[in-house]
């Protein structure tokens, strides 16, 4: 829902309408690859807002973890400016992430081209591969990894995952970098009404996963951005407009 939420007067989201220091948009994370140009994954509802933030008015390649509102109700408005600017918009999901789209937006592959991505593609330099990760009681989503075959660096996006398989944590093991999607510090709800980890469990996961660095997103508004939580040096909370160098 990001932060705040409508109906919720609670402190974060109190502060998010004044100061903004806890002012989340949907989870996004914006590519800028040699050779590729700008990338984006996802495309959720506050797509148009992020990418004025940017100050970009399009971008090159699309990729879409799953086929949740939160992360594709961006794509109308994506198709729109596509139509306008007669630039046919490239993005690449999984094929029953595609499957789901299509039936949702039927419309929309007149101005998207969908391409499968299944097995591993290259984006400039870096090799991406997709995989399956359980969501929980919301299905399934896929992971993207990344691997620079140059430089031997290989980082993580896996924004909605609870519940992995020791074959689904095998490729996240020994990372540069991990970004995980976390709704709570420690959240209250029986286990089997739950979609993403929360901070208590992810931390018991990187311990053993142990990348070098992690940042948390997916936030809900039970996080605090102003609270100490004594998380360790390398692991933080990701916030609206973080820039990182790979």
């Amino acid at each position: 829902m990001g932060v705040p939420r409508i109906y919720c007067r609670c402190e974060v989201c109190n502060e998010a309408r004044t100061t903004g220091h806890n002012r989340r948009l949907r989870s996004s994370v914006q590519l800028e690859i040699a050779d590729a140009g700008v990338v984006w994954i996802d495309c959720g509802p506050d797509f148009a807002k992020q990418l004025e933030a940017a100050d970009l008015r399009a971008i090159d390649i699309l990729l879409i973890t799953h086929a949740h509102f939160d992360h594709i109700g961006g794509l109308v408005e994506w198709a729109d400016a596509c139509r306008w600017t007669q630039k046919k918009g490239i993005a690449y999901a999984p094929t029953e992430v595609i499957a789901e789209i299509n039936e949702r937006f039927p419309w929309l592959k007149n101005q998207i081209q969908f391409h499968a991505f299944d097995q591993p593609v290259m984006i400039g330099k870096w090799q991406a591969t997709s995989w399956r990760v359980n969501h929980g009681k919301n299905g399934y989503a896929y992971a993207f990894a990344f691997l620079n075959k140059e430089t031997k660096y290989k980082w993580v996006y896996c924004s909605d995952s609870i519940g992995l398989t020791d074959e689904q944590q095998q490729p996240l093991a020994e990372l540069d970098l991990l970004i995980l999607g976390t709704s709570f510090y420690h959240e209250p709800f029986a286990y089997e009404t739950r979609s993403v980890y929360d901070v208590i469990e992810a931390l018991d996961l990187i311990s053993k996963w142990r990348p070098k660095q992690t940042l948390l997103t997916h936030m809900s508004h039970d996080i605090n951005l102003a609270k100490d939580y004594k998380l360790p040096a390398n692991i933080r909370f990701a916030r609206a407009g973080l820039e990182l160098s790979l």
